[in-house]
């Protein structure tokens, strides 16, 4: 008996030595702990600011072409609408606005989609991948020449990625991490080819009337935009045959 009195707190102390959590796991990488030294004050001076615990953490993303914005929206658990709190400057993006079709056209994709991993020993210092192609893409894109490893990432060079600088990824990376860390599953990201407000849409929709592609794309694009605009509730997106959405 007294053998299992001295055994019993050991295991229990070996057990809670084995629960790590993901942020502890993240900041086994020397870029992340960097990252965390010099945005943790940071992130958390924003989040109070807005009445957003990390331990409640929920995030959206949404990346605008044209202006080369990124913009960061959160809530808590509990609240039932996303405040803005962050816009980062895009450094760079190559191709043009619309979407991206094949492998090595240097296209940024433009659609509906969600956070995939997060990469702590980038080649551009850290990275956040994009879960492209998404369904829509694998519909509408060169079958079998779709490409993938579409990323957010440092440095400021692009070949078909968003580049925001190593600063500003540093930043950016750690509000992820606090996201899933507080039990978020899926961060989404929206990339839009501008800033949707009907003078910008109706121009690119006169403008690439013979693009049925784009224009289709972006009508979706548009629903979505007004719809989170008025609601500040991230859309529910389903895909459809034919490479359409259904938005809710």
């Amino acid at each position: 008996m007294r053998l299992l009195i001295i055994l019993f707190p050991i295991l229990l102390l070996h057990s809670g030595l084995n629960t790590i959590s993901f942020r502890e796991e993240q900041k086994n990488y020397t870029r992340v702990r960097q990252a965390y030294s010099d945005k943790e004050k940071t992130v958390g001076k924003t989040l109070s600011e807005h009445s957003i615990s990390r331990e409640n953490l929920r995030i959206y993303l949404r990346a605008f072409k044209t202006e080369k914005k990124i913009e960061l929206w959160a809530k808590n658990t509990s609240d039932s609408v996303f405040t803005l709190i962050k816009e980062f400057p895009i450094c760079e993006l190559s191709g043009i606005i619309g979407p991206k079709r094949r492998y090595r056209d240097l296209q940024v994709p433009e659609g509906y989609y969600h956070l995939k991993s997060l990469n702590p020993y980038s080649k551009y210092y850290l990275s956040i991948e994009v879960n492209y192609p998404n369904a829509s893409d694998s519909i509408r894109g060169v079958r079998g020449h779709l490409g993938n490893q579409i990323f957010i990432h440092g440095s400021c060079v692009s070949s078909g990625c968003i580049a925001i600088t190593d600063d500003k990824i540093k930043e950016l990376y750690v509000y992820c991490v606090e996201a899933y860390n507080s039990g978020q599953e899926e961060i989404g990201i929206t990339i839009f080819p501008a800033r949707l407000d009907d003078k910008k849409y109706n121009a690119l929709v006169s403008g690439y009337s013979k693009n049925k592609d784009k224009v289709s794309l972006w009508a979706d694009l548009k629903t979505g935009y007004d719809l989170f605009n008025l609601t500040k509730v991230q859309p529910s997106v389903k895909f459809l045959a034919g490479g359409h959405h259904l938005i809710n």
